[in-house]
């Protein structure tokens, strides 16, 4: 356990209380108070019930090396509440008999008090972590100071690996606090890394930074597959001793949209005969046959289309000739009208 001196050279100390209800200035007073204001007893008296409280100490401290020799501050104070409230409680119903017995009881049922809390302190507070590394702040019963109690378990810092599955395009919480983080002293932060696509990993790997902060969680949000990897979550103290690790196996399960779509295969095509192949006799002449016939259509079709073209031209150049004739005679008489008009001059009177 950590002294006082170490503790203050850490920063890590405020208050110094002292420990146990033999070390507990509360309780000393209570016994001291009550001594000097008994009334009916004498100088004698007092000395016995001085020496009484004394060796009720001495047991105190014996009853408390027996349990790990610690006590944390909240059951130092149930257990000096509830001795107090019976040291009253019992003085009040037992006013008669002899003063010495009646101190000697009742520090007794301290001694029980002191136990009973110290056991459940033991058994239940005294260093919570399963695992990781754990400066819990305790108070020594031997030399009443407070200091740190190294709760130190092997894995030292490893707190397990935890499978985890996120739906693309949603979000997933990474979480490494522990219930015990709370009984850290002093500022501590979490250092989240990670290494992208692995499964496997070890302890010597390098991880890639991804934040380092005071709150013991991330959200990871629209998720993609390429985020799926090893997730390793660091608790470090503000001297960078690593109190817990933790690691997150993320799988990432691909939308159905994104899914890539089997390409459907089609049939192999049937394997053709490329070998040429023989025509029968009969098929040939069929063959020449037609296309014999087809030829001499084509060509009577083309001389019966030239044939109807000519007629269609010469029809047209009959109809014309009857106008240019009547056109060449009309110009000839405007010709001889013109030449009378000269030969005949008009006469004026």
């Amino acid at each position: 356990m950590l002294s006082i001196r170490e503790h203050l050279q850490r920063g890590e100390m405020r208050i110094l209380v002292t420990s146990c209800l033999q070390c507990d200035r509360a309780v000393l007073n209570m016994h001291e108070d009550f001594i000097a204001a008994a009334k009916g007893v004498t100088i004698q008296d007092q000395m016995d019930l001085k020496e009484i409280t004394d060796q009720a100490y001495t047991n105190y401290k014996k009853t408390s090396e027996e349990l790990r020799g610690v006590i944390d501050p909240t059951t130092l104070y149930r257990a000096r509440t509830e001795y107090q409230s019976e040291f009253q409680r019992y003085w009040k119903e037992h006013k008669k008999g002899p003063i010495q017995q009646n101190m000697i009881n009742i520090v007794e049922k301290g001694n029980r008090i002191l136990k009973k809390h110290l056991k459940n302190f033991v058994e239940e507070g005294l260093c919570p972590n399963t695992c990781g590394l754990l400066f819990q702040g305790v108070m020594n019963c031997s030399s009443c100071q407070y200091g740190l109690f190294q709760c130190w378990l092997e894995p030292q810092q490893d707190c397990g690996v935890h499978e985890l599955k996120g739906q693309e395009g949603e979000q997933v919480v990474l979480d490494c606090f522990l219930s015990w983080h709370s009984l850290i002293i002093g500022q501590a932060e979490y250092h989240y890394s990670w290494k992208r696509g692995a499964r496997n990993f070890s302890d010597q790997e390098l991880f890639e930074v991804l934040v380092v902060t005071e709150e013991s969680k991330i959200v990871l949000n629209q998720l993609s597959v390429s985020e799926q990897g090893v997730y390793r979550c660091l608790l470090l103290d503000k001297h960078g001793t690593e109190l817990s690790r933790m690691h997150f196996i993320l799988n990432i399960i691909p939308s159905p949209s994104s899914t890539p779509r089997p390409i459907p295969t089609l049939p192999a095509l049937p394997s053709l005969d490329l070998r040429p192949t023989r025509l029968h006799r009969d098929t040939l002449i069929i063959i020449l046959a037609f296309l014999t016939v087809v030829s001499i259509s084509a060509s009577l079709a083309i001389i019966v289309s030239l044939c109807t073209m000519m007629m269609v031209k010469r029809q047209k150049s009959v109809r014309t000739r009857p106008k240019e004739d009547e056109e060449v005679q009309n110009e000839q008489s405007d010709q001889k009208n013109r030449s009378g008009l000269i030969k005949h001059p008009i006469k004026y009177v």
